[in-house]
């Protein structure tokens, strides 16, 4: 028979042994004249991207991002030529990645065990490989100091292979990277969770970021606000559904970079649902749209990629019930959307003054929502946060997440320092 040897990017011998001996016996059964684009043949190559599709398996297809069939003679460019025409291969194939993600022996666990409490950090601003690789070097202090969970802000700086033109930047996260702080991470028992803004936050002051600069037709309020002028922040349109065809990719690749089991969507500070300058949505109730857009999320996510998923909470506490301001709390409309949203998702109240009491917690946890706390910089605050929610005590409050919003001495971070004393001494 001749010889096939089947590769795949994280060079594991034993997907090696499995896909190869599974193809070998693949062809043997194999009698079709179909063909399928996702199979491809280039310079004696086949080339299947495994992008958007596979089982649903924890470990599907992490780190496969290509299989790779290399022929050593003309009998075997047969093989690859008449498995590239058969749609069934298509399917064999997404068994193999399957196989191989499900075989090769499960990472260790990192990050809290069963009901420890979630000591973690917010972390952005670390948009290039260099600065990956300087955060690494602070991974085993941080774990020392207690912090077991590490939101990671990517959004669009990353090398993203199946969208490249939403790059951002000029040398941009790559894969090697991400991967190296994953494996640090688990080395030191912190559980790393990307974030990827979602909605709002598509753009700074007058800078727009990549989504809407490439496909502006996705823009929430389309020509409106030229130079960003008046508003927060620029958002895309919820009602295109080719936004989660372009984005979900995006979320997928990171997934896998980063080897994470969940992922934090952002979703905070959207003020434009329902605007009369939005074609789409102008009229339509702010909270069912913006449920829509968390559903639609949590389907491709929690339902379809198996991780938990996360978000602000901000859009989901009524400041008309409260008195909040319009940044920690909904004003317009989308508040709503917590009774229409699952339970499962995990929901980060951010509140960074002091107060004597925070009424958003309490109000998440009794509608069923696991949270995570969140604070900033004042220190005092920290503590009157923490301590609130350690009064009220319940198996859904998970912890606490510090936010620096901003490359600091993390070491050195009175708000962590501080807060964490709390925590530990709990």
């Amino acid at each position: 028979m001749a010889k096939i040897v089947a590769t795949a990017v994280d060079r594991n011998t034993l997907s090696f042994i499995v896909a190869t001996s599974f193809i070998h016996r693949l062809y043997q059964a194999i009698g079709s004249n179909e063909i399928h684009p996702s199979i491809k043949i280039q310079n004696d190559t086949l080339k299947y991207s495994t992008w958007g599709i596979g089982p649903s398996c924890q470990y599907s297809y992490k780190n496969l991002l290509q299989m790779r069939l290399i022929s050593y003679n003309s009998s075997a460019m047969k093989i690859i030529e008449d498995i590239m025409k058969s749609f069934r291969a298509l399917l064999a194939l997404m068994l193999v990645t399957w196989l191989i993600g499900c075989t090769a022996a499960e990472r260790p666990h990192a990050g809290p065990a069963a009901g420890e409490g979630w000591r973690a950090i917010h972390l952005l601003g670390y948009d290039t490989d260099p600065e990956v690789e300087e955060l690494i070097k602070q991974i085993p202090a941080l774990a020392e100091m207690g912090l077991n969970v590490i939101v990671f802000e990517v959004d669009y700086n990353f090398t993203f292979i199946s969208h490249p033109e939403l790059r951002w930047g000029d040398h941009p996260v790559t894969r090697d990277a991400a991967r190296g702080l994953a494996k640090t991470c688990r080395e030191n028992g912190i559980r790393l969770i990307p974030e990827f803004q979602c909605v709002g936050h598509q753009s700074w002051a007058k800078e727009t970021y990549p989504l809407l600069m490439e496909y502006p037709h996705f823009d929430l309020t389309p020509g409106a606000f030229p130079d960003n002028e008046d508003i927060y922040c620029r958002e895309w349109d919820v009602m295109n559904p080719e936004i989660n065809t372009i984005v979900f990719r995006l979320l997928d690749e990171i997934i896998e970079a980063f080897d994470a089991d969940a992922m934090h969507v952002g979703m905070d500070e959207v003020f434009l649902l329902g605007h009369e300058l939005s074609p789409s949505t102008r009229g339509k109730d702010p909270g069912e749209l913006y449920a829509k857009a968390i559903n639609e999320i949590h389907a491709h996510l929690v339902e379809k990629r198996g991780v938990e998923m996360l978000m602000w909470g901000d859009r989901l506490f009524d400041g008309n019930d409260h008195e909040f301001g319009e940044w920690e709390s909904s004003l317009n409309g989308t508040a709503a959307a917590v009774d229409l949203i699952p339970k499962d998702i995990i929901i980060c109240p951010w509140h960074y003054e002091k107060m004597e009491a925070y009424p958003s917690l309490p109000m998440f946890l009794e509608k069923g929502f696991r949270i995570l706390p969140t604070s900033w910089r004042n220190v005092e605050a920290v503590q009157a946060l923490i301590r609130h929610s350690q009064i009220l005590d319940s198996p859904r409050m998970l912890g606490h997440l510090f936010t620096t919003w901003g490359k600091t001495d993390l070491l050195a971070y009175q708000p962590l320092i501080e807060g964490l004393k709390l925590i530990t001494n709990d």
